[in-house]
């Protein structure tokens, strides 16, 4: 097998780009594959919740918890039930917004996406790198946070160019696992905590020398909500992996019995995370502001970005706090696993089929290089500081959420009222995060722009393409074609000839017709006796880039009219003309009419709206699909 081969080994057709029906498992092992990017913001989230708020962090993560429940969590109990195949909230605004409106929502809401997936890779490396170097264990030589960061990384991509499947029971065991050692270390400590009264008062005397005033406390807990809020990472994810979800136990034939069952434990899955994290980052806040060294906490200091894993080496004793790291290392890596494969679902469903990708963008390795790279870049820039990709990692998770609130009031009219608030806190959360830690909008705007520009150049590109993704004919359409190429085979020909109009539509009238059948036989010197095909393609939503012709057969006063949509018409004409020749053995001989203007002003109206000096257009089409010029369909133009 050649390089190239390897490299874009997986490359599939457009139209079954997502086909296929991935193994199903029960909720609570699809929970565990969600819970390894959840879950694992344990391992930073209450050093950063401390950096942000001091010792109103608990309060802080208090308002996390009750936007966590009474606000994230209703809003993707509904995106499950509005997009139960894993599209998320992406797709429910694809389908509300139409044409390029749409689409332009949908691209920039890609580009935080994409900065939400690549900065939980880049900041899950830098955490469990944290945890490498702190061990007691390591070697003074290995301190090296960049440089072991940039080796995981290249670890994580190795694993994905050679072949990674989603393994649900290895995230089932390093959850369980991971879980099971939080729930003992945070219980130990609020254990030792209220026999320990005294903590509690220095903890109070601290807090009223910060903040003296209540009221104050409150409004600052809320003002500095944007900063926890990777808290709630995670709602996203949990609705891709819906795909994965068992609907019922025993197989039951009808379908929408088995999707609403899979909603129902979609929800149940949604709600069991957003509980137990809840406790955990409740229960975290507290231990780690009341029994940790506020020098310890802050940057540079022993605990920062590891404050439980500072906990179970202290108070637990060296080997059971090894034994935290390397459930933390792992954990945090399968989160980078996770995003990663996050990234990789997300951008073949969305960029290649809008034409706005590569084609290669399709296979698996060439993505896992591209991120890799990336995040190579994303890690040096941040240093591998996991308190500095914080504000562009919640960039990204709140702009997801909040498109999720927009996603709910769109498809749901009438409940607009009742998820208005929760959207109005999570724009206002949003704006603030990104006016007080600008970096996730950079991040996110260069692969806006990026996005946006590789877009518009493979629009480019692959405006040759056939760009169809099958044909489907009605049954008045069969006929219509079976008698033509029954007609066609009569002669002594070599390749039986299927003689097709192509006309734009007008009146609709019989007239319309006679006129260019009569215009027809003398130009082309059509034989009287052939039978002839109309062919009129009418313009679809010209954003969309490929789809599939749903050919519709017409009878007006004798002459057979084969109707259809698409967004680009040349293509579409070259698509159909194969797929006529393949389905009948003959060879299909189109005729349009010469058009005269601007050639340059019919190039762009074509790649713009789809339409244009069809004759030619559909000629490279034909060529480029089909190189042996006996078998192409042929094009006559007068």
């Amino acid at each position: 097998m050649t390089f190239r081969h390897w490299f874009l080994e997986g490359l599939q057709a457009p139209a079954a780009a997502h086909a296929g029906a991935p193994h199903k498992a029960a909720w609570w092992q699809v929970m565990c594959l969600t819970g390894v990017d959840y879950f694992s913001t344990l391992g930073y989230q209450p050093s950063i919740a401390f950096v942000a708020a001091q010792y109103l962090s608990p309060f802080a993560t208090i308002v996390v918890v009750l936007l966590t429940l009474f606000g994230a969590l209703p809003v993707y109990n509904r995106i499950a039930a509005l997009s139960p195949h894993g599209q998320g909230s992406l797709s429910v605004l694809e389908e509300r917004l139409p044409r390029w409106r749409g689409k332009a929502f949908v691209l920039c809401l890609l580009g935080f996406a994409a900065t939400d997936f690549v900065i939980t890779i880049t900041l899950s490396a830098a955490d469990a790198t944290a945890h490498i170097i702190e061990n007691p264990f390591v070697p003074q030589w290995m301190d090296h946070r960049v440089v072991i960061t940039l080796l995981l990384l290249a670890l994580l991509g190795g694993i994905f160019l050679k072949g990674f499947k989603e393994a649900i029971w290895l995230a089932v065991g390093l959850v369980a696992a991971y879980l099971a050692l939080n729930g003992l270390v945070v219980g130990r400590e609020l254990w030792v905590l209220a026999h320990h009264p005294d903590w509690m008062q220095a903890w109070r005397a601290n807090l009223f020398t910060q903040q003296s005033n209540p009221v104050m406390m409150v409004a600052l807990a809320l003002i500095l909500f944007p900063k926890l809020a990777l808290g709630l990472s995670g709602f996203e994810t949990g609705v891709a992996v819906m795909p994965l979800v068992r609907g019922v136990d025993r197989p039951t034939v009808d379908p929408a019995i088995e999707l609403r069952a899979r909603i129902d434990n979609t929800r149940k899955l949604l709600k069991t995370a957003a509980i137990i994290m809840s406790v955990l980052l409740i229960g975290s806040a507290f231990v780690t502001t009341t029994m940790i060294p506020a020098s310890a906490m802050l940057s540079g200091g022993q605990a920062n970005g590891r404050a439980l894993a500072y906990l179970a080496h202290r108070d637990f004793g060296e080997v059971f706090g090894t034994i935290y790291d390397i459930s933390t290392i792992a954990i945090l890596w399968f989160a980078g696993a996770s995003a990663m494969a996050g990234l990789l679902n997300l951008v073949p469903r969305y960029l290649p089929r809008y034409g706005m990708a590569p084609d290669w963008a399709r296979a698996t390795r060439p993505l896992v290089s591209l991120i890799i790279v990336i995040a190579f870049f994303v890690t040096v820039m941040f240093d591998a500081d996991v308190d500095a990709q914080g504000g562009a990692y919640a960039t990204g998770v709140l702009v997801l959420m909040t498109s999720a609130c927009i996603a709910v009031m769109v498809a749901l009219p009438l409940s607009r009222l009742k998820f208005l608030p929760i959207a109005v806190i999570f724009v206002y959360t949003t704006i603030l995060n990104m006016f007080e830690r600008p970096e996730g909008l950079k991040i996110a705007s260069w692969f806006i722009a990026t996005i946006i520009g590789t877009s518009l150049v493979s629009r480019v590109l692959r405006s040759t393409e056939i760009r169809i993704e099958g044909v489907d004919y009605d049954d008045q359409a069969e006929l219509f074609i079976k008698e033509a190429a029954a007609a066609g085979r009569l002669s002594n020909a070599t390749y039986p000839a299927l003689r097709i109009i192509a006309n734009r539509p007008n009146t609709g009238q019989r007239d319309e017709y006679d006129r260019k059948l009569t215009v027809a036989r003398r130009e082309h010197h059509l034989p009287e006796a052939d039978p002839v095909l109309f062919l009129e393609i009418r313009p679809s939503d010209v954003s969309d880039f490929s789809n599939v012709l749903r050919v519709q057969g017409v009878d007006i006063d004798g002459h057979r009219v084969l109707r259809c949509s698409s967004p680009a018409i040349p293509n579409a004409i070259a698509g159909l003309l194969l797929n006529l020749r393949d389905r009948t053995q003959c060879l299909p001989h189109a005729y349009f009419g010469w058009t005269e203007g601007n050639p340059i002003a019919y190039l762009l109206k074509f790649l713009a709206f789809g339409e244009g000096d069809t004759a030619p257009v559909c000629r490279e089409v034909l060529r480029q699909a089909e190189h042996v010029p006996e078998l192409r369909p042929r094009i006559h133009v007068g």
